[in-house]
């Protein structure tokens, strides 16, 4: 059974940063594509950065460019998203999600979701 695991949420100040975590069990990683999403309190889910696990190619939207960063690592079957230089409007739950690749940062595209992990940018 496929599952995904998000962990590494917490509150931070503006300009601090963290690491987001997408453990998953029932499945190798690297022949899938790993997105992360997040939704912001009364706001729709959307697209953060997605990284394809067959050629490794990665996807970043406008909003988070030059500060998040996604990786993986296929022997601890993770994915891994570094945020850096947070903002307040990145506060929302974040969730990872897995998808047939090629895939890129639409919602429709994920099949199988973690239960999400809060993110809180505040002073």
């Amino acid at each position: 059974q496929m599952q995904l695991v998000e962990s590494g949420g917490g509150l931070v100040q503006p300009g601090g940063s963290l690491r987001l975590s997408c453990a998953a069990s029932g499945f190798p990683l690297k022949y899938y594509a790993i997105g992360w999403f997040r939704q912001p309190p009364g706001k729709e889910r959307e697209g953060v950065s997605c990284i394809n696990g067959k050629d490794g190619s990665a996807y970043y939207a406008d909003s988070v460019k030059g500060r998040f960063t996604i990786s993986t690592d296929n022997a601890e079957n993770t994915v891994y998203l570094q945020m850096n230089s947070l903002k307040a409007e990145d506060t929302a739950v974040y969730y990872c999600a897995s998808a047939i690749p090629p895939a890129g940062l639409r919602v429709y595209e994920y099949d199988y979701w973690g239960q999400g992990t809060q993110v809180t940018v505040s002073s």
